[in-house]
């Protein structure tokens, strides 16, 4: 079983995508297909973003429980 990689790491791989895509000296298949797994990071990144969003704004109240932020 593959170990989900984390928050960091899948950042760092889109950023290598964005910049060989910037570089424009890709082939087009390989363009098509790298800017591919960048959409399906960049989902994977917003996901973990709103993810760790909902656990902020939760506050323990005095009496254990939790709370929105307003």
């Amino acid at each position: 079983m593959s170990k989900e990689k984390k928050f960091e790491e899948n950042l760092a791989d889109l950023e290598v995508i964005v910049q060989k895509l910037e570089n424009g000296d890709v082939a087009l298949e390989e363009a098509i297909a790298e800017f591919q797994k960048g959409m399906k990071l960049s989902k994977e990144l917003q996901a973990s973003l709103d993810k760790a969003e909902k656990t902020l704004v939760k506050v323990m109240q005095a009496d254990g429980t939790e709370t929105e932020m307003e």
